[in-house]
């Protein structure tokens, strides 16, 4: 059964929900619909998760991250990814000084684009695995080991990555195993007629809107530790359970248009993620506690990098979206499928 929240959390619970309010209009004057890719990188961050974000060119993935690394006053850094890109380059490396007075000679370790808070690894999948490994083992560890010294990142620490889906030539595609890394797969999608004339009227017009900042570190630390309290009850924790093992087509409980489309299903890291997720998402909404109906709004981008179909399922033009929500409507209590 779940726990009770108590006053504080309840208090902290509350103002993020009136800042996320606003934080969604300050946004808003810089970036143009995309509420739901914003609302994902907010829960991810909130999680202590990372995200990767997929979308074609030009469609304001860096100046996102980088407006809400200034709403939420955190540090800032964008790695381009090239296939040159040395591991070095991200984590830093130590550098031979010489001390002009005394001839001395030393070593000082000059700190890579990865000490930040906010970090975009633009076009992650155009760098070779050796590279790619060296920021994973960064995200998944929050520190990084050069020689004999192990440096900590700063905290918060969130890496949003990006990837092109439609140009593959000279890539490295992520593997499974590092994918599941992210806790979101977030697909930016064109925008809508209306929101592209916006746009363009913005872009092509004098000035810029300024961004207040409405979090700082040490309360987006605050809102981690207040989002891993949130109660779930068991019948929560049993769907997203049930969910992660029926993507798995050589599991008794998938069901049979699973082990028709699927190859390869979701491991135990995407029932965390599940969790972990609904309960941001719920804080999000001002609520206390996080329902069925929290675990199947982010079963997609939790899941989507995680279920991989068969070639008859992508030859039907079957995606692991259709899997997933077809998986959420076979699975979920019907009362609490909307929140």
């Amino acid at each position: 059964m779940p726990g009770i929240m108590s006053n504080d959390d309840k208090a902290a619970v509350e103002k993020l929900h009136a800042t996320y309010g606003r934080m969604k209009e300050e946004l808003g004057r810089v970036i143009v619909g995309q509420e739901q890719v914003v609302e994902q990188a907010l829960m991810a961050i909130f999680c202590r998760g990372h995200a990767l974000l997929v979308g074609v060119p030009g469609l304001a993935k860096t100046l996102l991250v980088s407006t809400l690394s200034r709403a939420l006053d955190l540090g800032y850094k964008r790695i381009q990814f090239t296939p040159d890109l040395m591991p070095a380059d991200i984590t830093g490396t130590d550098v031979l000084e010489v001390d002009p007075e005394t001839g001395r000679r030393g070593f000082r370790f000059v700190h890579g684009p990865i000490f930040s808070n906010l970090v975009l690894a633009d076009e992650i999948n155009r760098t070779p695995p050796k590279t790619q490994a060296a920021l994973l083992e960064a995200m998944q560890e929050h520190h990084v080991t050069v020689g004999e010294h192990t440096l900590h990142l700063p905290e918060p620490f969130f890496v949003l990555a990006t990837q092109n889906p439609i140009e593959q030539e000279g890539t490295y595609p992520l593997p499974e195993a590092q994918l599941d890394r992210f806790l979101f797969n977030i697909v930016v999608d064109y925008p809508g007629e209306e929101e592209e004339r916006e746009i363009i009227r913005r872009v092509t017009s004098p000035g810029s809107a300024e961004i207040t900042p409405l979090m700082n570190a040490e309360e987006i630390l605050r809102m981690q530790e207040v989002v891993k309290r949130v109660p779930v009850g068991d019948h929560v924790i049993d769907f997203a359970a049930k969910i992660a093992r029926a993507t798995r087509p050589k599991d008794a409980s998938a069901p049979d248009f699973v082990k028709e489309m699927v190859g390869w299903g979701a491991g135990p890291r995407a029932g965390i993620c599940l969790i972990s997720a609904a309960k941001a998402h719920a804080v999000l909404r001002g609520r206390f506690h996080a329902t069925t109906g929290d675990v199947a709004a982010v079963a997609t981008p939790v899941l989507r990098h995680r279920v991989l179909t068969t070639f008859n399922a992508e030859a039907a033009g079957v995606t692991s979206d259709d899997v997933i929500q077809r998986l959420i409507k076979t699975l979920a209590p019907r009362e609490e499928l909307v929140v």
